[in-house]
């Protein structure tokens, strides 16, 4: 990726940042002048290796660092990933000193490795994302990208939320415009992914694990923001009063890019005796419009490397009817002790962002550029192996942090 050289500061420069500002209705000169002081973030990226989902929910994914960029060859995780559902984001901050180099951001991410692996005693670095100052994402929690991995980094809620750390402290300082937008982005990105909203508030219940860190007791059902800051659900002033300041911007500028995400519901199909004998699922936009004729991949996931390295297989294909939903006939062979995690992943409507890797729409499939998602895993215990003959593999997710659980 070639590197862009930073626009030059002069007055017209200045009039310009200016008058973004007051187009914007924000007061906020001082981004608009980092905007155009700063390099793009893809001029931090040159060299860098990125890790792909190929899944272009939202606005697309954003680019995202592998894991392997700042672990270098080291910082494996304890153990595999649990994997969880993703209903809302939490934003942290990582409270390191302000006004670090490009080059220093690999060492302060294995650091922060070391003192949740070492320190903490959790399995892996705490966070699922982490942003720089540059506007470049990282991968941290190794699991896959796309998955919902179970981290370390909201105490009672890690089960059903995803954790992005803004690297650096922020109780006085507002973060950079370039670490802003690919705020808003990578929340737009992920949570359509996995059928959530932006804005509003979702209902959550806390876990009896990690619940010495929550504002409530375990077993409460809690109200949270969608995009909530880590003060709002566990004893903390993270992530610092200035970042926390900035998430309702964060919050409208993510929605805004999500467009009109779509839900993907994914549940057994049992048989007599309760034994699974298959697959059924519905697929639908937030408002509940259901999405016709939109093609469905039924998705085996296998870990190996302690999370490092995942890959999705599909092992069948399915297409919605008129009410979008789609049922898959699986013939599943007990293997003791084994269990098989399955996900349904649609890659987007006609006219899409992800568009190429479904079936064109119909006429009653839903309006042009519903959003790629994927349901919650579904997890079979004792079933491990299909008869049904397998597609082509999929692409590997090519994860490799540790995840960011304890």
């Amino acid at each position: 990726m070639e590197a862009v050289d930073p626009p030059a500061l002069t007055r017209r420069a200045l009039i310009a940042a200016g008058a973004v500002v007051a187009a914007d209705g924000l007061v906020r000169p001082y981004a608009a002048l980092a905007r155009l002081a700063s390099p793009p973030p893809s001029a931090h990226l040159a060299g860098l290796t990125l890790v792909s989902s190929g899944l272009q929910a939202g606005s697309g994914q954003p680019p995202i660092i592998a894991r392997s960029v700042w672990a270098q060859g080291g910082a494996p995780p304890a153990v595999a990933p649990e994997y969880g559902s993703v209903k809302l984001a939490f934003v942290h901050h990582t409270e390191n000193p302000d006004g670090y180099s490009a080059a220093a951001v690999p060492g302060m991410l294995r650091s922060i490795y070391e003192f949740h692996r070492f320190g903490r005693g959790w399995n892996d670095i705490g966070y699922n994302f982490v942003i720089d100052r540059f506007g470049r994402i990282w991968e941290a929690r190794a699991g896959g990208i796309d998955e919902p991995v179970i981290g370390a980094q909201a105490g009672g809620y890690n089960a059903y939320s995803t954790g992005i750390a803004i690297l650096g402290s922020y109780g006085a300082q507002r973060i950079s415009a370039p670490a802003l937008a690919a705020l808003e982005h990578l929340i737009a990105w992920k949570l359509s992914l996995h059928g959530a909203p932006c804005e509003g508030h979702v209902t959550v219940k806390v876990t009896a694990k990690g619940a010495v860190y929550s504002r409530f007791p375990a077993g409460a059902r809690v109200s949270l923001p969608r995009v909530a800051g880590h003060r709002d659900a566990d004893s903390t002033d993270c992530p610092g009063h200035a970042l926390y300041g900035e998430l309702t911007s964060a919050r409208h500028g993510a929605s805004r890019l999500a467009g009109s995400p779509s839900r993907l519901i994914l549940q057994p199909l049992l048989g007599e005796g309760g034994a699974p004998t298959g697959v059924i699922g519905s697929l639908a936009q937030l408002g509940g419009s259901p999405l016709a004729g939109a093609a469905v991949a039924i998705q085996q996931r296998a870990v190996s490397h302690r999370g490092q390295t995942v890959v999705e297989r599909t092992v069948a294909q399915a297409s919605t009817d008129n009410a979008g939903r789609f049922q898959v006939p699986l013939t599943l062979t007990p293997v003791h002790g084994r269990v098989t995690a399955l996900r349904a992943v649609f890659a987007g409507g006609s006219g899409a962002a992800g568009g190429s890797g479904a079936s064109e729409a119909s006429g009653d499939s839903g309006p042009p550029g519903a959003s790629a998602c994927v349901s919650d895993p579904l997890e079979l215990a004792g079933q491990a192996s299909f008869a049904t003959p397998p597609a082509p593999a999929s692409q590997p997710s090519a994860a490799g942090a540790p995840p960011h659980a304890a």
